[in-house]
């Protein structure tokens, strides 16, 4: 498959994003863990204001951008493709990967007593049905290969559809990103769902296929040229990025321990605010020119699988060297420490999975 020098760019820069994302969370777990459960607490101002800047506004975006990479490059499929051969190209070229590493995630803990045997036993034994304990990050991959499993389902529609019925399904979409705040601040059951039913009216029109369809109509349809494309682009990641950061400000109360889910009441990934700066970045870096990427930067590109799958390994103790004991007074000030942190994990996940790609059958552990 040619490579798109924009793609590769953007792809280093999500990865990079998701690094930030789990730095900061350090800054208001609520437990020693470095990763956010299911309630936080932030120790103070500062750490109030620099997690809603890194996390919120910065990164937020960086889930819907691997999505849309993914769609941007796939769809349609290509013709002449089956479904069948379709589905064995993605899916042998991710699960084995995925599946190696939540065995590592399952079982290399114990070696430095991270987690217990029963544990390590109990994580094992789900592993058919969900991300080991240690390995909350993989999550995304149950999504990701929902939407492999749906391309080849919608292209045919993709292929044919006009410009101005894909823009229907949009705005169909960007109304169902409403839903999370509807169902936290109105009803947690909206239009159809209850108890023994959670399929509702805009169910087959929300959640991360919106990105997809999003991805194909930047890619055939958005006929803008590169100054609009900046400017508007700008403005929609400015906005979004904006308002993600002050909702977690808002809610933030320093020394109040709350649930995780409230702080983040706008954080979701299907929300207006995420959609209007993942839109924005996206169309950006669509501005950058169709010549050939630098060979450090189409390398860096294509390890970044691996380093996702590997980063959690490296930022927890990483995060440690530059916090020390307390986040209420870490041993680098708050700001530069999320970065910092993002940036050595970033570095240690490339050296190790440039390392890892030398030897033979690669392919099957960073992919």
């Amino acid at each position: 498959m040619k490579r798109i020098s924009f793609l590769d760019y953007l792809r280093i820069t999500a990865c990079f994003m998701v690094m930030l994302v789990h730095a900061s969370e350090n800054f208001y777990a609520a437990d020693a863990s470095g990763l956010a459960g299911n309630v936080s607490m932030l120790a103070n101002e500062t750490n109030r204001f620099w997690v809603a800047f890194w996390d919120g506004g910065v990164s937020r975006a960086c889930v819907p951008l691997f999505m849309m990479i993914s769609a941007f490059l796939l769809v349609p499929v290509k013709k002449g493709m089956t479904m069948g051969q379709f589905y064995k190209k993605r899916l042998l070229r991710i699960l084995p990967p995925m599946v190696f590493f939540m065995l590592v995630y399952t079982f290399l803990p114990l070696l430095w007593g991270g987690m217990t045997l029963e544990q390590s036993i109990q994580d094992f034994k789900m592993l058919p049905f969900n991300f080991p304990s240690m390995a909350g990050h993989l999550w995304f991959m149950y999504p990701l290969i929902g939407l492999y499993l749906i391309m080849p389902v919608i292209s045919p529609w993709l292929e044919k559809a006009s410009a101005k019925e894909e823009r229907l399904f949009l705005y169909l979409f960007a109304f169902s990103t409403l839903i999370p705040w509807l169902r936290r601040f109105v009803s947690a059951e909206l239009w159809g769902e209850c108890f023994w039913n959670n399929f509702s009216l805009l169910w087959y029109c929300s959640g991360f296929i919106g990105y997809l369809v999003l991805a194909h109509y930047i890619r055939f349809h958005l006929d803008w040229g590169n100054r609009k494309r900046m400017i508007t682009g700008g403005i929609c990641f400015l906005a979004g990025a904006a308002f993600t950061a002050w909702s977690f400000w808002w809610k933030g109360v320093p020394g109040v321990t709350i649930e995780t889910p409230m702080l983040e009441w706008s954080w979701e990934f299907c929300t207006p605010n995420v959609l209007l700066a993942t839109f924005g970045l996206f169309v950006m870096f669509t501005c950058i020119p169709e010549r050939k990427a630098r060979p450090s930067v189409e390398g860096t590109a294509r390890l970044t699988y691996g380093m996702y799958l590997m980063h959690l390994l490296f930022l927890a103790p990483l995060a440690k060297l530059f916090i020390g004991g307390d986040v209420a007074d870490p041993l680098v000030p708050t700001g530069l420490a999320i970065p910092l942190i993002a940036i050595c994990t970033f570095i240690c996940s490339a050296v190790t999975a440039k390392v890892i790609s030398l030897i033979p059958g690669s392919r099957y552990f960073i992919g």
